[in-house]
């Protein structure tokens, strides 16, 4: 197996509402909810980067295509890494998410290793990481 990763598809409890804080809180881009028309079919994708998206689709229909029992969601089950070009910017990032309706969990500080980070967890409770970390600096836009 290649390592591929095309679509990080994320579990949620309220589509609309996961939409809303996407597209309108955190200014992700997306056409919307589609598939709508089918059982278990609505979901929403977005654009992170090249040849990768992000999915939101409702837990319940994620147990229905896996064919695996819902089960209760842990936050800490995984981490979703956003990594910026400053600290101001982890700061920035962290008040636009709040202002959205995320939950600051962990508010930015400078981390063990050399870096600065915080995490907050969107409405459906998923941990994202804003971080800057100056032996990784992203790639400018």
């Amino acid at each position: 197996m290649k390592a591929r990763i095309t679509v990080i598809t994320l579990g949620v409890d309220d589509l609309d509402r996961a939409l809303s804080f996407y597209r309108d809180g955190l200014g992700f881009d997306t056409e919307g909810i589609i598939g709508q028309e089918f059982e278990h079919g609505a979901v929403a994708f977005f654009d992170l980067q090249p040849g990768l998206k992000l999915a939101l689709w409702p837990r319940q229909s994620i147990a229905h295509d896996a064919g695996l029992p819902l089960d209760r969601p842990s936050a800490t089950e995984m981490t979703l890494g956003h990594n910026v070009a400053s600290q101001a910017e982890v700061d920035a990032v962290l008040r636009q998410a709040e202002a959205a309706g995320a939950t600051i969990v962990k508010p930015a500080h400078d981390t063990f290793w050399g870096g600065y980070a915080g995490y907050f967890q969107d409405p459906d409770k998923h941990l994202w990481e804003v971080v800057w970390n100056p032996a990784l600096l992203p790639d400018g836009d």
